[in-house]
């Protein structure tokens, strides 16, 4: 028997006995490890809840590495058509109440009362899409937001047309800029009457309307874009001056909001029948409030503004937005 032969026989039994020691009797090697694996998995994920204050993705919900594609499908089916009936449900009764008590309540009383059942209206939608595993949003940044009691032009990047429900969900005060078609429409339209939103009719209406709601102590929801980012733009659209007028009349803070999504779901372009990739992850952030400096101009301020949007969202991230190439 050789040398060679006897070192590989002790390296076997050592290597026998070290296996021996760091595996469990009665677990097979293959199976401690996928033990291992999914404790330290969910290990991790409670660390995540307790640090954003947000629950994460379940495995095997993300997508189609756990329902499959076609197994997803008729569950986004049915889960979408059940959100369009509680819009259809639940906004067309706030229209029904919000269009005589927007006549019979007091000024005050009604405004109360219109943004506190928007509000609750919202919030429901997103328990909902959470519950369905449609959208998985962490808005927990925006929490110094809901509570606090000054008034202050709340600015986000406008990513999508279902947006505002995500932050009027966290803004217990918000009076919103939206556009006149929006206001007349049968199933929003009685509950944003009454909770005193503002049309876009008319820049000169709308600079006093925001005005005297900020005086009121409102928080002014205002996206700066004017519409929803193009699909061509790269990280945002060119911002209009509104933001800047209202913030130098009013004397209050512009605090810039930066939406994130891994979806271009319910984007300009974006056709209502098209159905997306679910579940579709968002988050939503707050930078640090800002206010015109003595001397600036409007177009200053903006441009300022502009530079804070494309700064931030063009940081890398998991959800930053796809952009086309710069010579494209």
């Amino acid at each position: 028997m050789g040398f060679g032969e006897n070192l590989t026989r002790r390296d076997y039994h050592h290597r026998r006995a070290g296996n021996a020691m760091e595996k469990p009797p009665g677990i097979h090697p293959d199976r401690f490890g996928k033990i291992r694996s999914t404790t330290m998995e969910a290990f991790h994920n409670l660390i995540a809840v307790h640090a954003t204050g947000s629950e994460p993705t379940p495995p095997g919900l993300a997508g189609a590495h756990g329902l499959r594609g076609w197994l997803r499908l008729p569950w986004d089916a049915v889960a979408m058509v059940l959100g369009l009936f509680f819009w259809l449900v639940c906004g067309g009764l706030l229209t029904l109440i919000g269009g005589p008590l927007h006549v019979l309540l007091p000024r005050r009383s009604g405004l109360r009362l219109g943004r506190f059942l928007l509000r609750s209206l919202f919030r429901m939608f997103v328990v909902y899409l959470r519950l369905a595993r449609l959208v998985r949003v962490d808005s927990t940044a925006l929490a110094k937001l809901e509570a606090s009691p000054d008034a202050c032009i709340v600015a986000p990047n406008h990513t999508s047309l279902w947006d505002v429900v995500f932050l009027v969900a966290r803004m217990p005060r918000a009076v919103c800029v939206m556009k006149e078609s929006i206001l007349k429409n049968p199933v929003l339209g009685g509950g944003a009457r009454l909770a005193g939103y503002i049309a876009n009719d008319s820049r000169t209406r709308v600079i006093r309307n925001a005005s005297d709601a900020l005086a009121a102590g409102g928080q002014l929801l205002l996206f700066p874009e004017g519409t929803r980012t193009r699909r061509d733009a790269r990280w945002i659209n060119p911002l209009t001056g509104g933001c800047a007028i209202i913030a130098m009349r009013s004397g209050v803070p512009v605090l810039p909001v930066f939406i994130r999504s891994d979806s271009r779901y319910l984007e300009k372009g974006w056709p209502l029948w098209k159905r997306p990739s679910f579940p579709i992850r968002m988050r939503i952030e707050a930078g640090q409030p800002m206010m015109p400096l003595p001397g600036e101009s409007a177009q200053q301020f903006t441009r300022r503004l502009q530079e804070v949007f494309e700064t931030e969202l063009a940081k890398p991230d998991p959800l930053r937005r796809w952009c086309p190439p710069a010579d494209s």
